[in-house]
C-alpha cells in the first residue's frame, strides 16, 4: 500500500514558525491570508497515533489550502510518544498551552479569536476534541486552567474520539495504552481525563468527518462518541463520507474536501467561505 501523498510531498513554507515553549516540539505554524483581518482561525492538530514518527509537515497542504481560502491556521507541533515527556502528560500539555498561546499572537498578528475552530485528523482528533472540553476541568485536577481557551467548535476527522474504545480495538498495535501507561482498568482516572468521549458533555458545537471504509480508525469509533455525547446534550453533528478511507479528509485535492470545509465554515457562520 503506497503511502498518501501527503505524507512524502515537501510542506509548503509557513508565514511563521513561532514557539509557544522552551522545547524542541513546542512550537507552531502560522499561516494568514491575505487582506488586514481580523482574520478566523483554524488551530490544526496532526495526527500519527501520538507516534514521534509523525510531525505536522503532512497537514501543512490542508492548512495552505484552508489559508487560501481565506483562515488564518495555526498548526500545533506538540511532544509524542517517543519523545521526552511525551504521551502522558506531555501531549496534552503542549497541545494546551499551543493553543493557549493564539492570546500572545493577538498583538503581532490579525486574528479574530472570537471566531476560532478547532480541527484535528485521527489522534489529533482526539485532542481537538479534548481541547475544546478542558472548561470541564475542576480545580484541583490535571489540565485545569483558569482560562482555557474556547473556540465556537471543534471538528474531528477519522479522530480516535473514544480512548475506551480505541483500545478495546488495540488501534495500532495498542497504542492508546502506551499513551496513557496503562490500561483503562490500571489507570481510569487518565482515560476519565483524557477521552473526549469521557469528558463529554464539552459544552461545544462539534462536526465529526468520518469515512465509511476507514480501516485504521473505524467509523464505530464517531458514531458511538455522536450517540453518547448527543444524549449528554452536546450539538454534535456527524458526515459519513461513502467510500472515504483515512486519509481522504486531509487530502485539499480530493472529492470529498469541501465538506471538510463546510464543517468548519458551519461553525463559524462563513457560508460563502
Amino acid at each position: 500500500m503506497s503511502q498518501p501523498w501527503m505524507l512524502e510531498t515537501p510542506a509548503p513554507l509557513a508565514d511563521a514558525r513561532l514557539a509557544y515553549g522552551e522545547l524542541t516540539h513546542q512550537f507552531g505554524d502560522l499561516r494568514l491570508p491575505r487582506g488586514e483581518g481580523p482574520h478566523p482561525v483554524v488551530v490544526m492538530v496532526h495526527g500519527g497515533f501520538w507516534r514521534a514518527k509523525y510531525d505536522l509537515d503532512h497537514v501543512s497542504h490542508l492548512c495552505a489550502d484552508l489559508t487560501q481560502r481565506g483562515y488564518a491556521t495555526w498548526s500545533l507541533e506538540y511532544r509524542r510518544v517517543g519523545h521526552p515527556g511525551g504521551g502522558w502528560t506531555g501531549t496534552f500539555e503542549d497541545v494546551a498551552r499551543g493553543t493557549d498561546f493564539l492570546r500572545t499572537l493577538v498583538p503581532r498578528y490579525p486574528l479574530d479569536l472570537g471566531r476560532v475552530v478547532f480541527l484535528g485528523h485521527s489522534a489529533g482528533g482526539h485532542l481537538a476534541l479534548w481541547l475544546a472540553g478542558r472548561g470541564r476541568f475542576q480545580p484541583g485536577q490535571p489540565f485545569h486552567a483558569e482560562r482555557p481557551f474556547v473556540p465556537r467548535g471543534a471538528v474531528s476527522l477519522a479522530g480516535v474520539v473514544d480512548l475506551e474504545r480505541a483500545h478495546a480495538l488495540r488501534l495500532s498495535e495498542g497504542i492508546v495504552e502506551t499513551l496513557l501507561g496503562g490500561t483503562p482498568e490500571q489507570v481510569p482516572e487518565r482515560y476519565r481525563l483524557a477521552s473526549p468521549s469521557l469528558l463529554a458533555p464539552l459544552g461545544v458545537r462539534q462536526v465529526l468527518v468520518h469515512g465509511t471504509e476507514d480501516t485504521i480508525v473505524p467509523l464505530s469509533i464517531s458514531t458511538g462518541y455522536h450517540a453518547r455525547a448527543t444524549a449528554l446534550g452536546d450539538s454534535v453533528r456527524l458526515v459519513s463520507l461513502p467510500g472515504a478511507g483515512h486519509f481522504e479528509v486531509i487530502d485539499p485535492r480530493d472529492s470529498q474536501w469541501p465538506q471538510v470545509v463546510e464543517a468548519i465554515a458551519s461553525l463559524l457562520g462563513d457560508r460563502s467561505m
